[in-house]
């Protein structure tokens, strides 16, 4: 696999919950930390997701923000 972005973690699904159009996929990273991402359902089907399958989340942003309360 060849991209552009720089942040690209690799880990295993480790939940999808399907909705009418799109699912959220959660992937567990090595150190036990989870990302949540949602995508369309025919991505999900498109890519073969399924729980345990290793999967790589992709970060392209070009703005982080963070708050405080």
């Amino acid at each position: 696999m060849k991209i552009s972005a720089r942040n690209i973690l690799k880990g295993t699904v480790k939940a999808i919950t399907p909705g009418s159009v799109n699912s959220e996929i959660v992937i567990e990273l090595p150190g036990g930390q989870e990302i949540t991402s949602i995508i369309t359902k025919k991505s999900v089907a498109a890519l073969g997701l399924s729980v345990g399958k290793q999967a790589y989340a992709v970060i392209k942003s070009s703005e982080v923000m963070i708050a405080i309360d």
